[in-house]
Formats: structure tokens, C-alpha cells, sequence
């Protein structure tokens, strides 16, 4: 075991770094073995069996042509909870995390709200806050099958009630009010491609990613209409975003009629979420 962390280690941290690495190395032996870091420690003088060697080099390999831990284990940790994921579905992060914690965090004491993610992929967002606040009724919308798939097998998974919706928002209307709309849409411009990870160029859904360099806002501009047609009185919208275009969509929302509206930064200081109210009801 000794000697394969070390191999692990040596061959990993030149791609991955030293902190990705130990974070893979725990994915690795929790979905190999149950073990957390504390077990990890504790079997160090043991000896791995010749079938755990295999598993072990099979995975290596995977991650050697950079294809995300998250996807050869079929899961991924998001806000206390284990998602299925697959190259269907965007993995989770860590700052779609934080925006489910601001949302729960300021709507606390709210019961009964009703409550849209827009884009949902592996449901993450929509099942976290079915679970965070106060019997709330969620629906969650995605325009392809295989996500919406994914999202609802892990709805059942976490005993959740959502009601998914299978559309294009560029022709949905919403027959329903909602108090809270909430969406991480695909933000990332296409001029940016050049500075990503091979983890995510390769692996990851370039539809959930990638906005024309010409029209970066097209998600948000169509979402903001719908949530005029749809928040209630003093609903709330939720975005995360790109930070590049926090001042630009500030204005659009402004110009829109929301008022209110905040960017907040995530915990690396960078503008990743906007809120804005709706009071016309």
C-alpha cells in the first residue's frame, strides 16, 4: 500500500499538483475501498491484493489521459451529498456549492417556497435545496434527456420531490409562479477554451460550457424574461456567472426592471453570483 500511494503520488502530482492529488487519491480509495483519510493512514503497511493492484493501475491510467476522477467513479460530493455523475453532466463545484448556501442561508426561515432551477444537469442544485429549506417545491428543467435522466436518479437516490421539466428555454413559458429562480447556465466563452484543462476539454459536456464569444449573455438575457413572467411578488433570482461579465449583466438585469441587484463574490474574492429582486409581481 506504502508503495503504491508513493507511486500514485510521483506519477499524479506532475499533471494534477499536489493538493488535486490527495484529493484523488481519497476519491480513489473511497470508491475502492470505503476508506477516508484516516483509513488511508492506518493501511499503509498492508498488502493490496493483485485484483486491487489492477483496479488501481486500470484507474491510473484513465487519469493519466486526464479524465476526471469524478466520472471513472461515477460520483461526485456536492454540498454533503454523493451525485451520480456522467459525461452527461457538468461536476459539480465547488462555487455552485456556495451559491446553494447563500440561497439556503437567506431563505431560512422562508417555508413552502417555490422554487425553478433553470439548467439543471445532475440536479444538483435543485436536489440540495429540496433538502436545505423549508418544504419547498422544486421544479428543475434541462433541455436534454440524458441529463434530466441522471437528475432524477439522484433525486430518488437522496428522497427528494422534484418535478423535472424537459425543455428548451428559448420556447418554454412557464405556467407556474415561482418565488426563487435559480441557474448556472452555460457561461464560459469560447475564446477561453485555450486556458482550460484537457479534463474538462475532453471529458466534460461542451454544450453545459461554452457561450459564443459574440453573444456571452445569451442564457441569462432569456432566463431574466422568464423570471419576468414568472417570480412572484419580491421573487428572487439567483445566477452564477462568469466573472468577466458580472458588470455587464448587472446592467442588462437593471435595465430590465429587478431591482436590487447584488454580485457576489465567491470565497477567492472573484464575482461568480448575482441576485436581483422582482417586485412587480
Amino acid at each position: 500500500m506504502r508503495e503504491t500511494l508513493k507511486k500514485l503520488r510521483d506519477t499524479l502530482r506532475p499533471i494534477y499538483g499536489v493538493g488535486e492529488t490527495q484529493a484523488i487519491i481519497r476519491i480513489m480509495f473511497h470508491y475502492l475501498k470505503g476508506w477516508d483519510t484516516v483509513n488511508i493512514l492506518i493501511h499503509e503497511s498492508d498488502e493490496l491484493s493483485p485484483f486491487m493492484k489492477s483496479e488501481i493501475d486500470k484507474i491510473l491510467s484513465r487519469l493519466l489521459n486526464h479524465e476526471p476522477i469524478q466520472y471513472i467513479t461515477g460520483e461526485a460530493r456536492f454540498n454533503g451529498l454523493i451525485f451520480k455523475v456522467t459525461p452527461d453532466v457538468l461536476i459539480p463545484r465547488p462555487e455552485t456549492d456556495e451559491l446553494v448556501d447563500i440561497i439556503s442561508t437567506e431563505n431560512s426561515d422562508a417555508e413552502d417556497l417555490r422554487v425553478l432551477d433553470i439548467a439543471t444537469g445532475s440536479g444538483c442544485i435543485a436536489i440540495a435545496l429540496s433538502r436545505a429549506l423549508k418544504f419547498p417545491h422544486v421544479s428543475a428543467l434541462d433541455i436534454s434527456d440524458k441529463a434530466l435522466k441522471v437528475a432524477e436518479e439522484n433525486a430518488r437516490n437522496l428522497k427528494t420531490d422534484i418535478k423535472f421539466i424537459h425543455a428548451d428555454i428559448f420556447k418554454w413559458k412557464p405556467d407556474n409562479k415561482y418565488d426563487i429562480i435559480v441557474s448556472n447556465p452555460p457561461y464560459i466563452d469560447e475564446s477561453e477554451k485555450n486556458a482550460m484543462e484537457r479534463n474538462v476539454l475532453d471529458y466534460e459536456p461542451a454544450s453545459a460550457l461554452f457561450v459564443p464569444d459574440d453573444n456571452p449573455l445569451v442564457f441569462y438575457k432569456r432566463i431574466a424574461q422568464i423570471a419576468k413572467d414568472s417570480l412572484a411578488a419580491h421573487g428572487v433570482l439567483y445566477f452564477e456567472i462568469n466573472p468577466r461579465h458580472a458588470d455587464e449583466l448587472s446592467s442588462y438585469l437593471t435595465s430590465e426592471g429587478f431591482d436590487n441587484v447584488e454580485v457576489i463574490r465567491d470565497s477567492f474574492g472573484k464575482q461568480r453570483f448575482i441576485k436581483a429582486y422582482h417586485n412587480e409581481g
